[in-house]
């Protein structure tokens, strides 16, 4: 029988939002402004305010029954302003005339008591983003309660048609999230626009009675900014499942160094490890291990890294950054070699060079991928790790060396033998980039950096030693 498609989405432009929010895109553009004026007016030398709104609807069900419904609209204007070099912020969700006097005069309060930085201020005109299309990264969802328990359910329903093992669930959700925000500074920079992203997710457990009863646990979600992207709720939920019941006779392993393979969604961690250790907070306080790296080779030969903020429904799109900055298309990484860091307008000011455009974060990191899929990969490695699961924090940022708990599956010959469980994985992030043999093509989309499965060709995999008595 097939499958229902999900309700038609909404075709909304962003010209009609403000039937979505509570004010019009250019209301929230004009209060923004007059915001920056009355900041001038009461001494700022200079100032940028930022005001956003959104909502969301989240529904989830378990076992069939409705577990929770939430619904949440927030609104916010923050304020930053400067005396010379020395700067204050503060921020208000009362939109009237009086509380966003208060909030400028907290900020200049602040300021005044705040000891000056010379790498403080608004970024230089000319670096500001001056003309841009509309980044078209909204799309409503006009899903009701009702709708959204519907396909929760469904995909709950499918999780557990695969197998009687699937026994138990964590639950179904489906997630809609829209806003949108305003900035303006004194320099006469003013900017901004919609954007949604909306998510279905299913986890569910496996079980296996007897003496070695076991209750592996998975899941498996999709998120996209146009709800017409989504697939049908049942192959997430059937999805979930067949994760589950996969890891069913999980093994633990003695220590080796082998060739570990990351799952798509887990290799997206590495290439956000790298952001963290290339961007100009760590940079500046020495507290990474690329510090002074640019121009050198930090991939193995091959890698080549772009950043392409104006991917259409891009995650993390934009036509500037959190400073107003103009985002453009760059190779970060070419061939290995290390072309550029992330830089804000403060930091880069702190490291002596000019920002990147990326206050707040990368814009659609990309890893180019190889010709091989998941399987390809799985099939170059002899003797190794499948991983598809990380636990804990074990990442040090300064010498780079990285541990962390893990699951996934022993990999012989070429093919998977088992799963394993309760393992550590350990290597330093410069060994794990150099040694990084391939990059599938099943890249995976679900934020700011975007990469298929990773192969790197060694690192050190053992089970946790056993407890004291």
């Amino acid at each position: 029988m097939a499958k229902k498609a999900l309700p038609k989405p909404s075709r909304t432009s962003a010209a009609t939002a403000p039937s979505r929010f509570s004010l019009p895109q250019a209301d929230l553009l004009q209060l923004a402004r007059d915001t920056v004026a009355l900041a001038t007016r009461g001494g700022a030398s200079a100032a940028e305010v930022d005001v956003s709104e959104g909502f969301g609807q989240s529904v989830s069900v378990r076992q069939g029954e409705v577990e929770t419904i939430e619904y949440d609209r927030d609104k916010g204007i923050g304020v930053t302003v400067y005396l010379g070099q020395r700067k204050g912020y503060a921020s208000t969700s009362d939109f009237s005339r009086q509380a966003l006097a208060q909030t400028v005069d907290a900020a200049l309060a602040i300021a005044r008591y705040t000891a000056e930085d010379p790498c403080a201020g608004l970024p230089e005109k000319a670096l500001l983003a001056k003309q841009w299309r509309d980044p078209q990264l909204y799309y409503p969802w006009q899903l009701s309660v009702e709708g959204a328990i519907d396909l929760a359910r469904r995909c709950e329903d499918a999780a557990f048609a695969v197998s009687p093992l699937v026994k138990n669930s964590a639950g179904a959700t489906v997630s809609l999230q829209e806003g949108q925000f305003a900035t303006a500074n004194s320099l006469g920079f003013a900017g901004g626009y919609p954007s949604s992203r909306h998510y279905i997710a299913c986890s569910v457990i496996a079980g296996k009675k007897g003496r070695n009863a076991e209750m592996p646990r998975d899941d498996w979600y999709s998120t996209h900014r146009d709800p017409a992207d989504f697939p049908a709720p049942e192959s997430i939920g059937d999805y979930a499942a067949r994760r589950a019941l996969s890891r069913l006779g999980g093994r633990k392993v003695k220590t080796c160094e082998v060739p570990v393979i990351f799952e798509a969604p887990i290799a997206s961690g590495l290439l956000g490890n790298f952001v963290y250790a290339a961007s100009g907070g760590s940079l500046y306080r020495k507290a990474s291990f690329l510090v002074d790296s640019l121009g050198k080779r930090i991939f193995a030969p091959g890698i080549n890294i772009s950043e392409r903020p104006d991917l259409p429904k891009g995650l993390a799109s934009g036509p500037f950054d959190n400073d107003g900055v103009a985002t453009r298309s760059r190779q970060v990484v070419s061939d290995g070699v290390l072309n550029g860091y992330f830089l804000s307008v403060y930091t880069a000011r702190k490291l002596g060079m000019t920002t990147t455009g990326n206050a707040g974060g990368c814009h659609n990191l990309v890893l180019e991928p190889g010709q091989e899929d998941l399987a390809g990969l799985i099939r170059q490695v002899k003797r190794g790790l499948l991983v598809t699961e990380l636990l804990g924090q074990g990442v040090n940022y300064v010498n780079g060396d990285y541990s962390r708990g893990a699951a996934g599956y022993w990999i012989e010959n070429g093919e998977i033998a088992y799963p394993v469980e309760e393992i550590t994985i350990a290597g330093n992030l410069k060994e794990m980039f150099m040694n990084i043999a391939r990059v599938g093509n099943d890249r995976l989309v679900r934020g700011p950096t975007q990469t298929g499965s990773i192969l790197t060709q060694r690192m050190t995999g053992a089970a946790p030693a056993p407890r004291p008595p």
